[in-house]
């Protein structure tokens, strides 16, 4: 069995196709995840102008903890490439990863964290980020946050209210 991108996924970008583009195509994934009644967090991965793996939050369907975007996202881009280094890519997130997640994207080698909103709970990035990047031994993270910040958290925060509102 392959690699699965769904059916809507970007493929390929050019130039021209930035930041916003491609967070975009995680804003996408994280729709998905809205729809099927998880954290709508959806993240993809980019690397040489083509992403080579995306992913959203399953922790409640699959009943795994480590089911979230970031991981998923970056399993699929080391099996799309065949190699867990992940050397040269960026990985786009539409909310400030986890303290798992940001283990998992340097142990990966990623270059580059592009991300929407904060998450004040359970973010860890600004936690170890200082002047724009993460130093973890021999490797460098860069990390750019607030990528179309309004329309990730406007999706958190639509999840959260349909939690706390009254059900019918």
């Amino acid at each position: 069995m392959g690699v699965q991108i769904p059916l809507g996924a970007l493929l390929f970008w050019g130039p021209g196709m930035d930041d916003e583009f491609l967070m975009r195509a995680a804003l996408e994934e994280a729709r998905l995840a809205l729809a099927e009644g998880e954290v709508p967090i959806g993240s993809v991965v980019v690397l040489k102008d083509r992403i080579i793996g995306c992913g959203h939050n399953r922790k409640e369907s699959l009943n795994d903890p480590t089911a979230h975007a970031e991981i998923l996202a970056i399993r699929q881009a080391a099996e799309s490439i065949g190699s867990w280094r992940l050397c040269g890519a960026t990985l786009y997130a539409t909310a400030e990863p986890c303290t798992m997640c940001v283990g998992a994207i340097i142990h990966a080698r990623l270059d580059r964290l592009v991300f929407g909103c904060r998450e004040p709970k359970f973010g860890a990035v600004f936690r170890f980020v200082q002047d724009g990047s993460l130093r973890d031994g021999n490797h460098e993270l860069v990390v750019k946050s607030g990528v179309l910040e309004d329309e990730c958290a406007g999706l958190m925060r639509e999840f959260f209210a349909g939690l706390r509102s009254p059900r019918s």
